[in-house]
């Protein structure tokens, strides 16, 4: 694989090429991988430093048509949207539906937006493992704003705020019990709540259930990162694409005083240590998972089993191995 071709490519904005390599970087290939960090390196500092927004919400929401009309609002302005939308994959066979780009019909067709689902495999935090090099790839390619879709609200959904700028969380009118599992933690983590579906019947709801989480918001310890009146929360409309300006001009007025305020900067460095940090972790479980250090498991492992170790007592053990370097 020509490496250097491909990053022109990207840079010449050749879509086929930027598809091509991010389903290189998604590949949990040796080979692969090799060549994915070398496209990633040889990219780095090109392009422009996109606004990266995370998006959650509860199934059955509307993310995908707050998503479209949203993308749609805002390609309209002039803007280069990327969507990058992650798919949850199934615990038996593995496979993912991946349907976004049907969902998303009339944003698929916009010659200044581009769709990516993926699938989440087995990775944790409603995000695929890779989502963040595939957001870095749309950087170099030229996207002005790139939109992260979770699989859905839980509480390991948090994970998104690692690698956005923004953490919109999108809320059904009256969500009830759907929420009191996830409230407090994704909350925490959101800079907008969107009250999606305030439209017809379900407007005065809408309304209702807006103030409520805002009344919330208030009870919680104010962020150093935010100004007076962020976190907030407000309606919208995705069907109808009511609302949707305002909360664009929203995300602005936030995301400027960040950047005054140099929250901006030191937000992406935080983020950037913390996946340092995850990069090493995987590398060694992956250690642990091939060759002789497989071999170790298996045994220790076997023991543990028989009832010959206990597991606190079988874990030290492989990381003496590891702090000796014998496996």
């Amino acid at each position: 694989m020509d490496i250097a071709e491909l990053r022109d490519r990207i840079l010449e904005k050749d879509r086929r090429a930027l598809a091509r390599a991010i389903t290189l970087v998604e590949s949990s290939r040796p080979d692969h991988r090799k060549h994915a960090s070398q496209l990633l390196e040889a990219l780095r500092g090109a392009g422009k430093q996109a606004l990266r927004i995370g998006l959650s919400g509860t199934p059955g929401v509307g993310k995908s048509t707050f998503i479209e009309n949203f993308g749609l609002m805002l390609t309209g302005k002039g803007n280069k949207v990327a969507v990058l939308a992650v798919d949850p994959s199934s615990v038996r066979s593995g496979g993912s539906i991946l349907g976004d780009k049907t969902r998303m019909e009339h944003l698929s067709r916009d010659n200044n937006a581009f769709i990516r689902p993926s699938p989440s495999q087995t990775h944790l935090g409603g995000v695929a493992r890779r989502t963040r090099e595939a957001v870095a790839l749309c950087e170099a390619f030229g996207f002005d704003i790139v939109l992260i879709e979770t699989v859905g609200v839980g509480q390991s959904e948090i994970v998104v705020a690692q690698m956005s700028d923004l953490f919109l969380l999108l809320l059904a009118p009256a969500g009830g019990d759907e929420l009191q599992g996830v409230k407090r933690g994704i909350m925490e983590m959101a800079d907008i709540i969107l009250v999606n579906k305030a439209d017809g019947d379900l407007e005065r709801t809408a309304i209702r259930t807006c103030a409520d989480y805002a009344g919330a918001l208030h009870l919680l310890r104010k962020r150093p990162q935010d100004p007076d009146g962020f976190p907030k929360a407000m309606t919208v409309s995705a069907l109808e694409a009511q609302g949707l300006e305002t909360a664009w001009e929203e995300i602005k007025t936030l995301t400027q005083w960040r950047r005054d305020a140099g929250h901006w900067n030191a937000h992406r460095q935080d983020q950037a240590e913390y996946w340092f940090q995850q990069e090493v972790r995987h590398g060694l479980l992956s250690r642990l998972e091939s060759g002789d250090a497989k071999d170790a498991m298996t045994q220790i492992g076997a023991q543990v089993s028989s009832g010959d170790l206990t597991p606190s007592v079988a874990a030290e053990k492989v990381l003496s191995l590891l702090r000796k370097c014998k496996i």
